[in-house]
């Protein structure tokens, strides 16, 4: 004897939105993870390479990420 589920109803609107600025705005936060992870990482490799006293690299090269990480925010932000 099967049992069939029964037909769910279709969402609204407003959980349609609801879902699509999470999926959004979470994407987001993946690319700036990625940004500065991989941007420190590139400096933490560099000051490794070239055996340098401070780590510069490391430093310039996380601001420079957060820079385009938060650049990258306000683009995506400012879309409708």
């Amino acid at each position: 004897m099967s049992t069939t589920p029964p037909p769910t109803p279709p969402e609204s609107e407003e959980t349609l939105a609801t879902r699509s600025a999470l999926a959004r705005y979470s994407g987001i936060a993946v690319q700036m993870f990625a940004i500065i992870g991989l941007s420190a990482w590139a400096g933490v490799w560099l000051d490794g390479h070239f055996h340098t006293q401070t780590p510069w690299y490391t430093v310039g090269l996380t601001l420079a990420g957060v820079t385009l990480a938060m650049v990258q925010v306000i683009r995506s932000a400012s879309q409708p």
